[in-house]
């Protein structure tokens, strides 16, 4: 029974990334406001090898809509510049010599509905990836049934928690989703 317990937890921590990693992507959506995060993804070549944006720079939000960032090495100005216009960004750099700025315009509404979109998705995508986890530890507490492990009862038990553990990720899932939305939605 204690290893019903460990494996129930072992589901619910796997959940709980399932649903962090989706808020970290929800995160990198921009919602009219300029938010560092957007450049979490993007990577420079620096000296031969492909380093994460914000660790070659400081990256502020000077203003509501401004993104600067002041690369501590002014040599990556033209490499961080060309990661920026290759990404999906969809953003012009300006770069004045010693710091480039981000300039992010106010989202038209038809952007703002691809958005939506698109944050909708990835909210079905963590749902599906919430119940494959509950599919493998359906099928992890069978195979305990057949093996003699555990009786029916538990294997019953076990199911309704795990069933009630998925409810609760998908809840959080859809608010989580429909925050976002209101957020990208809010002109």
């Amino acid at each position: 029974m204690a290893e019903l317990k460990e494996q129930l937890q072992e589901l619910g921590n796997r959940m709980d990334k399932t649903i962090d990693y989706m808020q970290e992507e929800f995160s990198a959506i921009r919602a009219g406001r300029a938010n560092p995060h957007v450049l979490d993804h993007l990577t420079v070549n620096y000296y031969g090898s492909q380093t994460p944006l914000p660790q070659v720079g400081n990256i502020s939000v000077p203003e509501p809509r401004i993104i600067m960032i002041q690369p501590w090495d002014k040599s990556l100005l033209k490499e961080i510049t060309k990661a920026i216009q290759t990404s999906d960004l969809g953003i012009n750099p300006s770069n004045d010599g010693s710091c480039i700025r981000l300039v992010f315009p106010e989202l038209t509404e038809e952007r703002r509905k691809t958005l939506a979109k698109d944050i909708r998705k990835k909210g079905e995508a963590a749902k599906v990836a919430v119940r494959n986890i509950r599919r493998d530890g359906a099928d992890a507490f069978k195979k305990l049934q057949k093996s003699s492990e555990i009786t029916e009862d538990d294997l019953n038990d076990a199911n309704e928690k795990l069933q009630k553990l998925t409810d609760k990720a998908v809840e959080r899932i859809d608010k989580a989703v429909e925050v976002k939305n209101k957020e990208i939605m809010t002109v």
